[in-house]
């Protein structure tokens, strides 16, 4: 794995080891960041982190700061470490749900990629929750099963497929 594109193009990342972490391949996220155009100066929110890839993406596209939160966060902190994004990046250890009805930050991109096995599950949660966590003119990145899109009642943007991924884009509703 490897970061696409900006300041931190080309340079490599850790995977996860086992298989517990889906990461977002190189491929997807190079044509997610190419759908969002310039993340310059915007704060991003990468709910259920794994690698941690998607958020460095976004750091190295620009962004000024990055919150990575997921249950196991080593692969993270350690490829923003690596990288030397570490004082642009706040990791979280905590479960996404969790993190989302305590914290009270509001983002301007957020990312949401969880396990395809539990995102029907996490659905209502997140509708319920990812609204508030999102500035006026923010958007939201889904990621989930192409076959079992994650439905937010926020307005959608935008909806792709690459293979059998699902890519939704969902803009604030203020």
């Amino acid at each position: 794995m490897r970061i696409v594109a900006g300041e931190l193009g080309g340079r490599r990342i850790a995977a996860a080891r086992g298989g517990a972490v889906r990461p977002t391949t190189d491929r997807l996220r190079e044509a997610v960041f190419s759908i969002l155009g310039d993340v310059t100066g915007l704060e991003f929110l990468d709910l259920f982190a794994g690698t941690g890839a998607v958020a460095l993406e976004a750091i190295s596209r620009g962004a000024v700061a990055a919150t990575l939160v997921d249950t196991d966060v080593a692969t993270a902190a350690a490829n923003a470490g690596a990288l030397g994004a570490g004082d642009r990046c706040h990791i979280v250890r905590e479960d996404a749900i969790r993190f989302l009805r305590r914290d009270r930050g509001r983002y301007d991109i957020v990312y949401c990629d969880p396990p395809y096995r539990l995102a029907r599950r996490l659905a209502s949660d997140l509708g319920q929750l990812l609204p508030d966590r999102i500035r006026p003119g923010g958007r939201v990145i889904v990621e989930s099963a192409a076959e079992d899109p994650i439905e937010l009642p926020l307005p959608l943007l935008d909806s792709r497929r690459y293979g059998g991924t699902a890519i939704r884009i969902h803009g604030s509703a203020r």
